[in-house]
């Protein structure tokens, strides 16, 4: 199966959003770890791109309850959990995006239950329609990843390869041999999981070898990057010497 596009949103640009639709991405991941977007944007950011047509997952800013929960309620499609130490860190933190008995999310009164009384049926739904990414960045998840795999709250897993090659002792991340074979490790553990897999693949080097390997889904692009490159781009047609 192909891969699906993906881009990062790191501001309030809800423009943006329907201009990578137009181009032909599919998922957008609102990054509230490293932009500048507030929660309460996502109230009206989150619906607005699904009725684009795009899936909308959310990077949220820290992988505790309350951010997990926010984002799923508003009508994610999904979560990804940045930072997670070891396999007992994300086993506490997948549970946040799966309804009892599966997992520990909370139950409120949201736009996922039409604004009506929830049911047995909306739980089961829920709980296998929002996707969990288990985000494999530090040395202590790369080296449970296998086992984080396996977690029944764990939909999949997530590579990040900036922070994964800070981690693993060779510094900046640069698309090396090292940096693909991470990633090929990632992919197979998610593979004999059961398990989906995606990654952040900005360099297309990089990006080559992870649509070979099969992620769900890949990034490519974000909203800063594009108005740099466009910017720049009509900057020299405008001044060419």
């Amino acid at each position: 199966m192909k891969a699906k596009s993906a881009f990062w949103l790191e501001s309030d640009n809800q423009k943006a959003c329907e201009i990578a639709r137009l181009a032909g991405y599919e998922i957008v991941i609102f990054d509230m770890e490293h932009g500048t977007l507030a929660e309460p944007l996502l109230d009206r950011l989150i619906p607005f791109c699904n009725g684009l047509g795009l899936e909308t997952y959310v990077r949220v800013g820290e992988s505790t309850q309350p951010r997990i929960q926010m984002a799923l309620d508003i009508g994610a499609t999904g979560v990804i959990l940045p930072q997670i130490r070891d396999l007992a860190h994300a086993e506490t933190a997948a549970a946040f995006a799966k309804y009892p008995p599966r997992g520990s999310r909370g139950l409120g009164y949201s736009r996922t239950q039409q604004y009506a009384a929830a049911s047995n049926a909306f739980i089961s739904a829920e709980n296998s329609l929002r996707q969990c990414y288990v985000m494999i960045e530090t040395a202590g998840a790369f080296a449970q990843a296998a086992q984080i795999a396996r977690l029944d709250c764990v939909d999949g897993l997530f590579v990040g390869p900036a922070d994964l090659s800070l981690a693993r002792g060779r510094g900046v991340f640069a698309a090396r041999p090292e940096d693909i074979a991470d990633m090929r490790e990632i992919a197979t553990v998610a593979a004999a999981a059961g398990k989906a897999w995606a990654v952040a693949a900005g360099n297309a080097l990089y990006r080559k070898a992870a649509l070979a390997l099969a992620p769900a889904f890949a990034t490519s692009a974000d909203d800063l990057s594009a108005l740099l490159v466009g910017f720049s781009q009509m900057w020299k047609q405008h001044d060419p010497a």
